[in-house]
């Protein structure tokens, strides 16, 4: 082998080496931004705020939370630059937001990096005092008795309290009316005033507004009952064939380097093991859940194709 092809060699090595050299070096050299497509106030914004701080401490930068409800939000996550400075918190609800507006420019599977699921965060069904029951056997003859007259409150159709309660409509085989809202502030609004009959509301809102008879906490979502709340029956007692599981995850855009992810990911599950986090979740009603990358990208994966059944039996053709 000549000289020149000697250099040619290690030439294309170097070159090859410094297109695998670790992303992460030196990063994060700037702000990160973490985008919320729902409102302040919201679980999805909680969960975003607390991570977020210890993030800014693992990372000596800050740590920016910006709420950007729905498609908008969802649409500046995936086009952002794939650097890692641009990060996206948010629902189980994520993968069918594709499929309930059609004119969206994104793909929630194909245009996005799973960096890891966060928590795993059952809800609460929670009814309307004027309603005339106080387990969930009962509102479900109640519903059954009355075909097409009670309704429910979400945060949204891509929200995770709107597919949970459309996976019990079908489960159950009920008729019922959805009435979505912005956010969830303003669907457990709508409960408190009676406008509807019930909401899927994160375990905070419910507890809180059950202990001063502000509404009543039917049956929880959860494949077990859950430890703070052990006379909460769930939601597959009455209805066996109900299941759901809510999650909350971190994701960047689909070209964001391997590695870079793997740093995220290894310092998004360290701050999950602080035990100050944990006690912060608990208070949430959510349970650290981390995953790897590629475990992530499965479960977006497959409750996307789950739930694009849910949404075809809904009716919603996204137009």
């Amino acid at each position: 082998m000549n000289i020149l092809k000697v250099l040619a060699v290690a030439s294309a090595a170097l070159l090859a080496a410094a297109g695998t050299a670790p992303a992460q070096q030196g990063w994060p050299a700037q702000t990160v931004k973490i985008i919320v497509p729902f409102g302040a106030g919201s679980i999805t914004d909680s969960m975003a705020r607390i991570i977020g701080d210890k993030l800014s401490r693992t990372w000596s930068q800050s740590v920016v939370i910006e709420n950007r409800p729905g498609p908008p939000g969802i649409t500046a996550a995936a086009k952002a630059p794939a650097d890692g400075y641009t990060l996206m918190l948010t629902s189980n609800g994520h993968v069918i937001s594709n499929l309930i507006n059609k004119n969206v420019s994104f793909d929630p599977v194909a245009d996005f990096a799973g960096v890891t699921r966060l928590v795993e965060a059952p809800f609460v069904m929670i009814s309307t005092p004027g309603l005339p029951v106080k387990t969930l056997p009962e509102f479900l003859a109640l519903a059954r008795k009355d075909p097409g007259k009670y309704n429910f409150s979400s945060a949204g159709v891509a929200s995770t309290s709107f597919l949970m309660a459309e996976t019990l409509r079908q489960a159950a085989n009920l008729d019922l009316v959805h009435v979505p809202f912005k956010g969830t502030p303003e669907a457990v609004t709508a409960v408190l005033r009676g406008d509807v009959a019930f909401y899927m509301a994160p375990v905070p809102d419910s507890v809180e507004q059950a202990k001063v008879g502000g509404v009543r906490m039917l049956a929880i979502g959860s494949a077990q009952r859950l430890k703070q709340l052990p006379d909460l029956p769930t939601i597959a007692e009455a209805v066996p064939t109900f299941k759901y599981e809510t999650w909350f995850g971190l994701m960047a855009p689909a070209a964001t380097p391997k590695d870079l992810v793997a740093k995220i990911n290894a310092d998004a599950r360290a701050a999950l093991a602080m035990p100050d986090v944990a006690d912060l979740l608990m208070k949430l009603g959510a349970l650290a859940s981390p995953s790897t990358p590629a475990e992530f990208d499965a479960l977006v994966k497959s409750d996307a194709a789950r739930y694009a059944v849910v949404i075809k039996a809904a009716g919603i053709d996204g137009n």
